[in-house]
Parts: C-alpha cells; sequence; structure tokens
C-alpha cells in the first residue's frame, strides 16, 4: 500500500549497509566509519532485542517455497521495492557487530525501523533517528547543489533543481490533503526548499498563468522566511496583447516595474520573454529592450520561454544577450533533441527545462496504473497527459515506467521521478537545472536524493531503448502548442 515509503526504507537500507558495496555481495560488515559510529551503536542495541528472519522457505507456504527455490528470484512486489514483512525471534544469540552477516543486517534494519525511538515522522513512515542523522559522502547529500557555472552575461547561478512556481497559479490545488499552494501554507513552504539548498524559483504574471505567485514569493521574502540575497527570482515578460505590434521601450520597463513592486526587489535575476504571435516580429526588439535593461542594471540576464530555434537565433544574430531558454522537455517530449539543444551547445544558451516529471505521471504512483481510472485533477496532469498520445500511447508509456523503476532499483531504491529528472538533467551539456514544480515541500528530500546517484551507460541505452519503440517528434519546440505538427 505504501511503496514509495517502502523504497525510501530501502534507501536507509543502503545507508547502513553501505560504507562498503562488497556487502551487497555477501562479504562481512567491516569496521565503520566514525561518522556512522551512531548507526552501529544503534544495531549492537537492537540486535540484542532481534535476530535475523527465518528463511524465505520457512516464511513462506509450502506452494511458495517451491516457487521461491524454481525461481531463486524474490517475489515480484518485493523486486518493485513493496513493504517485505519479516518477523524476529530471540530464539539465538546476537552477533556482534563486527561479525554481522548480510542477512543479519537487513534483518537489524528492519527491527531498527520497528523498533527504536523516532525524532522525525511524516506518515505513515518515520525516519530511525539514527538514520536521519547519516547524510554522508555517497548518500543522499544535505543540499541539491548548484549549477557549476553562471548563466551566459550574468552572475546568477541556479540551483540544479528550480522551484516551480505555476503549482501556486491556482490551477493545482488537486487533493486538499496535499495542497499548500495558497496562503501562509505556501509561504511557509519556500523555507523547506531553502534549506534543502534549492533556492531558486521560478514565477511569472497571471498574463502566463502564474496567479499570485509573486506575491506569494514576496510575502516569503518580507516575512523574512527567505531571505533576497540567498535566492534567485526567475520572473517573466509576457507578451501576449497589442504591445506584439507595437513594442517600446517604456512598455518593457513598465512591465519590468510590476514584479518588481509584487517581490519587494529593485532587481530581477532573470527575465525570460514569452511572446504569443510570431507574426508580429518585433520580439527582436523586446529581446533588445531586456538587453538594454539588463546593461543598466534592472535585470541580471534575459532569458527566453517557449521560443523555437529560428527565432532565438534572429534575436542572437541581432545581438540580443540571451542567457536561458525555457522550454518543456522530458521523457515524454523530447523536441528539444531535435534542433534547440544542438544550437544552445552551440552558442552557450542554457536550457531550463520545465514538465520534466509531466505533471507527476511520470512517477512510481502511476506504474501499473489503469488508465481508466487516471484523475486529472490538476492543470499540470491535463497538459501533459495529452502528450502521451503523441510519444507512444498509455501501453508505451507502462513499459517505460516499468523500466524506469527498474533502474531506480539498480541505485538503491531511486524514484522513477528522480532517474525521469536525471535524465533530462544529463541529456546534453546545457541543461544546468531543471524545473520542478511544486504544490507543497513534500518531495524536498527526494529532490535531494535525486544527487546520490548518476545514470550509466548501460541505463541511458535501457532507457533509449523503449523510447525508441515510442513516436519520435517532428518538429520544434513548442511548434504544437501554437498549432503545429508534434
Amino acid at each position: 500500500a505504501h511503496a514509495p515509503e517502502a523504497r525510501e526504507l530501502q534507501r536507509f537500507v543502503v545507508a547502513v549497509v553501505d560504507p562498503s558495496r562488497d556487502l551487497l555481495r555477501g562479504n562481512r560488515v567491516p569496521a565503520l566509519p566514525t561518522r556512522r559510529a551512531v548507526a552501529e551503536s544503534t544495531i549492537a542495541r537492537s540486535m540484542s532485542s532481534f535476530t535475523a528472519p527465518p528463511t524465505a522457505t520457512s516464511s513462506t507456504t509450502t506452494t511458495e517455497g517451491r516457487a521461491l527455490r524454481r525461481s531463486r528470484k524474490p517475489p515480484r512486489a518485493a523486486r518493485r521495492g513493496h513493504a517485505v514483512v519479516v518477523k524476529a525471534s530471540n530464539e539465538e544469540p546476537p552477533a556482534a557487530p563486527a561479525e554481522l552477516s548480510r542477512r543479519d543486517v537487513f534483518a537489524a534494519t528492519a527491527a531498527l525501523a520497528a523498533a527504536i525511538p523516532l525524532d522525525r515522522a511524516s506518515a505513515p513512515f518515520a525516519v530511525p533517528a539514527a538514520f536521519a542523522a547519516m547524510e554522508t559522502a555517497g548518500s543522499i547529500p544535505a543540499k541539491v547543489p548548484a549549477a557549476a557555472s553562471p548563466l551566459k552575461f550574468s552572475t546568477s547561478t541556479p540551483s540544479r533543481v528550480i522551484k516551480g512556481c505555476w503549482q501556486l497559479g491556482g490551477g493545482h490545488r488537486g487533493d486538499q490533503a496535499t495542497d499548500r499552494t495558497s496562503g501562509a501554507a505556501a509561504v511557509e513552504d519556500f523555507a523547506a526548499f531553502a534549506r534543502a539548498g534549492i533556492n531558486t524559483f521560478d514565477t511569472g504574471p497571471e498574463a502566463c498563468g502564474y496567479g499570485p505567485s509573486e506575491l506569494i514569493i514576496g510575502e516569503a521574502l518580507k516575512s523574512g522566511t527567505i531571505k533576497r540575497e540567498d535566492v534567485n527570482i526567475y520572473t517573466k515578460l509576457c507578451c501576449v496583447g497589442r504591445e506584439q505590434q507595437n513594442m517600446t521601450s517604456d512598455w518593457v520597463n513598465q512591465k519590468l516595474d510590476l514584479p518588481c513592486r509584487r517581490l519587494g526587489t529593485n532587481k530581477l535575476d532573470l527575465v525570460q520573454m514569452y511572446w504569443n504571435e510570431y507574426n508580429a516580429k518585433h520580439y527582436v526588439d523586446a529581446a533588445l529592450f531586456l538587453t538594454d535593461a539588463k546593461a543598466a542594471g534592472r535585470i541580471g540576464a534575459v532569458g527566453l520561454t517557449n521560443f523555437d530555434t529560428k527565432r532565438v537565433a534572429e534575436m542572437v544574430d541581432a545581438g540580443a544577450e540571451i542567457a536561458s531558454n525555457q522550454i518543456q522537455f522530458s521523457l515524454l517530449d523530447r523536441r528539444p533533441e531535435r534542433e534547440m539543444a544542438p544550437y544552445c551547445a552551440k552558442n552557450g544558451i542554457a536550457l531550463l527545462p520545465y514538465g520534466v516529471v509531466a505533471g507527476g505521471l511520470l512517477s512510481d504512483k502511476f506504474l501499473d496504473f489503469p488508465g481508466e481510472d487516471v484523475v486529472l485533477d490538476t492543470s499540470s496532469k491535463r497538459k501533459y497527459a495529452s502528450v502521451l498520445g503523441y510519444a507512444g500511447g498509455y501501453a508505451w508509456y507502462q513499459r517505460l515506467l516499468a523500466e524506469l523503476r527498474r533502474v531506480g532499483d539498480k541505485h538503491g531504491g531511486a524514484t522513477i521521478a528522480n532517474v525521469a529528472s536525471r535524465w533530462v538533467l544529463d541529456s546534453n551539456d546545457v541543461t544546468p537545472a531543471i524545473i520542478l514544480g511544486a504544490r507543497n515541500a513534500n518531495h524536498v528530500d527526494d529532490h535531494r536524493a535525486m544527487f546520490a546517484f548518476e545514470l550509466d551507460d548501460d541505463d541511458k541505452a535501457s532507457i533509449r531503448g523503449v523510447l525508441n519503440k515510442g513516436k519520435a517528434p517532428s518538429a520544434d519546440c513548442y511548434t504544437y502548442e501554437r498549432g503545429g505538427p508534434w
């Protein structure tokens, strides 16, 4: 019933078992490093009351035992990271910590999860205190790292995960039990992101569908929930009306005043321009006016949102200092691979992908989930569900999820969402960060866990094999949304 929590336990098991990967090959446990002393002593205390679980044949029915002996594989549920119930007894004396076998360690870890005091709870699963202290090298990092270098033409270095604030625009309330997209709850959640190293926030005005998100960030700054000097604020200039026919510097500067007032700041770290009508060619003028605003110190960098390669090139060739282009990019939408990523690599422009986990569709929740039972209760789910048919269909999508689950299990139980996110981050050399929308702060720890592993060549090849069985896109970024082909 709680597969994600079971996988979280699996990650903590690995944290205890692994300072040495030889442990997973059946060797004895070596002396634990000093920073893991608390875990060693806790295991020893736990083993005074708990011993190894019964063997598979004694803890299953006769039929199950025969099947297990024939296959020599764990049951299907265990392979997918579902909870496995173990029984403890006091019939055998515990082994000393330095003598523990692999089976003993796993048994002790299960005992810990059930027996020791808990100091950090998040129902229905709580993290044992000893495990919570074990964020050391080789395990989940304490913070999401920053990008390797600033955006071009700027000093702004984003965190590798950017908190997307489209979810604060009013169309993502979803399940009431987990909804923190408005009011004080939305403001408070910014603190959890900042503590985890996610110090870059992507927002925008109502004209781009972001509702009051700039005001919410402004309240977080005003209340001291986050500090202006510690964060990057990326917002948008949305050109969707008559201004497209008569673009002026005054209009651009007036539009820059509004987010500054809402956010309570005198400078915007990155302003990303969206342009609705390509037939009105004044987007080049607007990009040059933003470049002038950057030179005047009003903004830190000039970016774009949902432009295709041809128009980006026109602005770059005219002398606009384009630092980034925010586009939709995921395992379900690989359009940037066709033209945009190669062009950006040649010109040093960063890609800032959104839709990376397709509104949650690329997650464990939907593995083996019947299509007819999927509830499209947020704007994101409705948006990205429409992509499935173009990408390969629901059956293909389930094959993709299964492959992502297999890769995640190989990397200590990494979530499907994190495997999908790593694929985008590692897919080219021009993606310094990804935008992950958030209705609440529940996934902050999982965002950190994304940087506890890397996809190897075999992982990428196996995922690509599934992608190749789907449908390849035929057009550039955001062409379909403007009435063109996919």
